[in-house]
């Protein structure tokens, strides 16, 4: 089992980093990849010194995706967690995080629900605050059913217009993130490509100048995946020379259907480009 996708409550996952690594142990190859901060990494490798496989530092980063695509996330993985220029990058990005939550706060207020900011901090638990603390917090209070309703009534892009509480925020450069990640000692790979875009075609349209600016690999195989879509992002990543990587996204109990582990024929195979990538 390997899996390089995996969320703590250091950002919207509700399983501390030491529970991940515990639920970890066996695993070839693991990484914790919170959005926009490495705050429990130093926490999942200590709880996960004893258990054998390898362990990264990992990170998931929110950029512009690009005219005529949709969501571009991107893991870096194997930084370092305390190199200068990332936490001044991350700090960047925390603020444009900063200002989209006072705007979700303002706009629910606008449509009659009044969320304490001091109690809805709590939900981070210290934490990056995110979308997944405003959709526990309103089903806790009586606002939606559970978590996946909350997002559906408020919280995405598609939430009806009455009731519509999303607010974009800041999304940095790609070729400024790849240079962060690199400088950071890591290797920058796109997150489930199916959510940038599912056409084949401008997939390797994409992919091609992105490679050439520093992404160094694809998330070829994730649990969202239909089985041709796997095939698809395979074969591109072969074609223009990309490693490739397997994550599940896990995010515990705010994903309850996404289980922890991808399961591969031939690991070694499958990740030996990454981790030589990796390893220079």
């Amino acid at each position: 089992m390997i899996d390089l996708h995996v969320h703590s409550t250091a950002s919207d996952g509700t399983c501390s980093p030491t529970e991940i690594a515990e639920r970890g142990r066996g695993f070839s190859v693991m990484a914790l990849t919170d959005h926009d901060n490495c705050d429990g990494v130093q926490e999942f490798l200590s709880a996960a010194r004893d258990g054998g496989g390898v362990r990264l530092a990992g990170i998931e980063l929110s950029v512009e995706p690009g005219e005529g695509y949709g969501k571009f996330h991107l893991l870096g993985l194997g930084i370092d967690p305390d190199d200068a220029g990332l936490k001044r990058f991350l700090r960047c990005v925390l603020e444009g995080r900063n200002a989209r939550n006072e705007k979700i706060l303002a706009r629910f207020a606008d449509i009659g629900i009044d969320i304490p900011r001091d109690e809805i901090a709590k939900y981070a638990h210290g934490e990056v605050l995110a979308r997944p603390h405003f959709a526990r917090w309103l089903m806790d209070h009586g606002h939606a059913t559970d978590v996946k309703a909350a997002f559906c009534a408020y919280l995405t892009p598609s939430s009806p217009p009455e009731t519509n509480c999303y607010v974009t925020r800041y999304h940095p450069d790609p070729g400024e993130a790849f240079d962060v990640i690199h400088a950071a000692g890591g290797v920058a790979v796109m997150a489930h490509p199916r959510y940038w875009t599912k056409d084949p075609a401008l997939l390797r349209a994409g992919l091609a100048p992105l490679k050439e600016r520093g992404l160094d690999g694809i998330e070829a195989v994730y649990q969202a995946n239909e089985p041709g879509e796997t095939i698809d992002h395979l074969r591109a990543a072969k074609e223009l020379g990309l490693c490739v990587t397997a994550g599940s996204d896990f995010h515990g109990a705010n994903k309850p259907t996404i289980p922890l582990g991808m399961s591969l024929d031939d690991e070694r195979a499958f990740l030996k480009p990454f981790l030589d990538r990796l390893a220079r």
